[in-house]
């Protein structure tokens, strides 16, 4: 509404010429201080723009968050962050309306998100499996919300959960993933036909290197360096257009239990207002 008043401006400054019940109605109208509104000033509309401005990033926040054809959950705990610094600049600023404002959100914020310990861990495990994001961005968002030394702390425990849930992963998928060992019949048979011993201790040997290989690569120690390499690898460069499941998708056979991971929690909805409309 005010983004629309906004652009007939002139129009309102030379209503009252037209209709004098709009001018009285300015008037004797009482604002919540209790005060006379009064005539629309120059000051006014200055207001109007600065509200519009301040009020976009939550108009666009609850369009995107409220989307179902694309991953939400990936950016939420980015999108709950820099509105946060929003927040703060806008607490900053000159403007006596806007702070109050902000000051008011700033309140709303804080019961929802001012205690860490009862947020679902899900939010940062979503973030981190943004590989623009990471652990770097996860610590140092959790840092600006809630200072270093207890942003720090809700780090690692985001970290030791991560590794939890991946061992979790890690049991299920190795066991599925773990090549089969080669039967009897094949074994005897290379041997009947292999001319040389030598040749035949050489084979066995390479076999076993690189049957070893494949289980420590499909095991508990290769797998868990799997999420280790993972975060150690630099971020990718950000971008609006970037396309999170293509890239895990891309990078599946790199990481074939932590894609597995990613596939479950990135397909989480932040919000159900999508699910609630299909029901009316």
């Amino acid at each position: 509404m005010l983004d629309t008043a906004q652009h007939f401006e002139k129009a309102f400054d030379t209503l009252h010429l037209f209709d004098d019940g709009f001018f009285a109605y300015q008037c004797s109208h009482l604002c919540e201080d209790g005060g006379n509104a009064g005539p629309l000033e120059s000051d006014n509309w200055v207001n109007v723009r600065n509200v519009i401005e301040f009020l976009a990033r939550f108009h666009e926040l609850t369009k995107k968050v409220s989307g179902s054809r694309y991953v939400t959950c990936n950016s939420h705990f980015e999108d709950v962050s820099e509105l946060y610094c929003h927040l703060k600049m806008c607490l900053a600023s000159e403007d006596e309306h806007l702070r109050k404002m902000a000051q008011q959100m700033q309140e709303k914020f804080k019961k929802y998100w001012g205690e860490p310990e009862k947020m679902n861990k899900m939010i940062f495990i979503a973030s981190v499996l943004d590989p623009r994001n990471k652990f770097e961005y996860v610590e140092g968002a959790l840092e600006e919300l809630f200072g270093e030394e207890k942003g720090k702390k809700i780090n690692a425990e985001v970290y030791a959960y991560m590794n939890s849930l991946f061992g979790e992963y890690l049991k299920k998928y190795s066991t599925e993933s773990c090549p089969q060992s080669p039967s009897s019949s094949t074994s005897s048979n290379n041997t009947s036909n292999t001319p040389s011993g030598s040749v035949i201790s050489a084979s066995k040997i390479r076999t076993k290197l690189s049957l070893k290989k494949q289980k420590e690569d499909n095991g508990s120690g290769g797998a868990k360096s799997e999420l280790d390499k993972y975060i150690s690898e630099e971020q990718e460069p950000f971008s609006e257009e970037f396309d999170i499941l293509s890239w895990w998708k891309t990078h599946a056979p790199r990481f074939p239990i932590l894609s597995e991971l990613a596939r479950d929690v990135l397909a989480i909805p932040i919000s159900s207002v999508a699910s609630e409309c299909a029901l009316v």
